[in-house]
């Protein structure tokens, strides 16, 4: 039985203090208690908890545009978040979720808005048969959280190219492209604003909850508040580990065409790490590919390390070695990783 209403809006856009906000509130929120939280990210692709960052999102496009890449606790897949999406989530004990009401809050406030959303399938809100916002749950000793997105005025020129969805799930829908699947809410309304919009949610959420017993904005001071559980959380998300490290071992190949041949590199990357590396060419010039192999074993699975480990290699070691560090370079400098 829900018994007190909380509202809290996040006012900072760093995705790691609003990954870590909601883990410290998910951990907080009491037995007869359920939180609406509201909160944007600048920049970011956040991807599910069991996801390979390098296989949903183009990291040197994302790198280049200032942007940030975070996961998430829940599962599902690779979001964009700018300042054009809002965020909610929904938290309370196990005994409390209701799907049709937290589901009913955002169909509501969208309502309020005059735009007309339904619920399709496991987890999308769609408007006009276009998907508006994506859903996934997280369950952990009694508590539970439903989060999602609202496209409000998402910038769609980037977001498909910094999101690469599977193709074989494209091709299996008949779909050509992520634009064609979504649609923002401002050309529903196109004056609608993020304060409206949070306006609206808040009064559905009292609609169905009650009027909330706190309603907070907070920023990055709240973590001073909360102390070290708050700066713990906030290390967690912005980790190496929690980003690259734990996601799932795979293989990846680099290929690059020069005047002399071909060169491919296979990687086994795993843990974030360059466990395996073999260097595959057809030139007859190639030297010190077995250096160079050696070399990259170990370095983390990321362009701007793997290029600074071959640039120190050739700046101390490599005269001899430098072709060859030159030709892997170049096939790390002009593909995304």
């Amino acid at each position: 039985m829900v018994t007190k209403t909380r509202v809290v809006v996040s006012k900072s856009f760093d995705p790691y203090f609003n990954l870590a906000l909601e883990e410290l509130l998910l951990n907080k929120v009491e037995r007869e208690e359920v939180i609406l939280y509201l909160w944007q990210n600048e920049k970011t692709v956040v991807i599910g908890r069991n996801q390979n960052p390098w296989k949903e999102c183009n990291l040197e496009l994302l790198s280049r545009v200032n942007g940030k890449v975070a996961r998430r606790l829940s599962g599902g897949g690779a979001v964009y978040h700018d300042l054009g999406n809002l965020n909610f989530t929904f938290l309370m004990r196990e005994e409390n979720e209701d799907l049709s009401k937290q589901l009913g809050v955002i169909i509501r406030a969208l309502k309020e808005l005059g735009i007309e959303a339904v619920f399709s399938g496991r987890n999308d809100i769609l408007v006009d048969n276009k998907k508006i916002s994506g859903n996934a749950f997280y369950r952990e000793e009694n508590k539970y959280y439903h989060h999602g997105t609202l496209l409000f005025d998402v910038d769609m020129e980037i977001l498909p190219k910094i999101l690469t969805p599977s193709i074989e799930k494209l091709q299996s829908k008949g779909i050509d492209s992520v634009k064609s699947r979504v649609i923002n809410l401002k050309q529903c309304r196109q004056e609608l604003t993020i304060d409206l919009l949070i306006k609206a949610l808040i009064k559905a959420f009292e609609y169905y909850y009650g009027k909330p017993d706190t309603n907070q904005e907070v920023d990055e001071s709240f973590g001073e508040v909360c102390g070290n559980n708050m700066e713990e959380l906030y290390m967690k998300y912005s980790s190496d580990y929690w980003l690259y490290g734990d996601c799932p071992n795979f293989q990846v190949s680099l290929k690059k065409q020069f005047e002399d041949g071909s060169y491919e590199l296979n990687l086994q990357v795993e843990d974030g790490k360059i466990n395996k590396c073999k260097i595959y060419t057809d030139s007859i010039r190639a030297k010190g590919v077995n250096n160079v192999e050696a070399l990259l074993e170990g370095c983390s699975f990321n362009k701007i390390e793997v290029i600074k480990r071959l640039k120190s290699y050739k700046d101390k070691y490599g005269h001899s070695d430098a072709e060859i560090i030159n030709i892997i370079e170049s096939i790390c400098e002009d593909i995304a990783f």
